[in-house]
């Protein structure tokens, strides 16, 4: 995660960089045993083998193992599990949280030339419901470079998106 400068020196940083910098530091340890396999007595490298996983665990979810990791002012760091977690999580402010409206209004009646088993759909409701797989289209079919073409021409309605 990006370290943020506050002025005169002083730098926020997100707690998961704490917890990837101990599982670092941990492992690379664990790595300094291992090359001195023959100096490094066995028990040693279970322990920091324990730690390594230890630090993990903290990343991915702090406090599983009962006491959470913890900086200078006492406060438990947000892990993985925190971040993605709850009501102001990644999950449910971020993707959940957006407001669509899909909602629309008809009168169904008897479509001469459709078959039994199908539907009429306004052209506007069809594009909007299923914008994804038209952006999908434009660009699999090389009518439009990126993205924000294909929504672009979607926006302004042009004509090869109603082909």
């Amino acid at each position: 995660r990006p370290m943020i400068e506050l002025g005169e020196g002083e730098l926020i940083t997100s707690d998961l960089n704490e917890l990837y910098r101990r599982v670092i530091y941990r492992n690379n340890t664990l790595i300094d045993f291992s090359a001195r396999s023959g100096s490094t007595p066995g028990g040693l490298v279970v322990c920091q083998t324990r730690l390594v996983q230890e630090a993990v665990d903290a990343l991915i979810d702090n406090g599983i193992r009962g006491q959470p990791m913890k900086d200078s002012h006492n406060r438990p760091y947000k892990s993985f599990s925190d971040v993605i977690e709850g009501k102001e999580g990644r999950f449910r402010e971020n993707l959940l949280g957006k407001r669509v409206d899909y909602s629309g209004r008809s009168v169904i009646i008897v479509g001469p030339s459709l078959p039994l088993h199908q539907c009429g759909l306004p052209r506007e409701m069809a594009i909007e419901l299923f914008q994804a797989f038209v952006i999908r289209g434009l660009i699999g079919r090389h009518l439009a470079p990126n993205l924000r073409a294909a929504k672009s021409m979607i926006q302004n309605k042009e004509s090869i998106i109603w082909k």
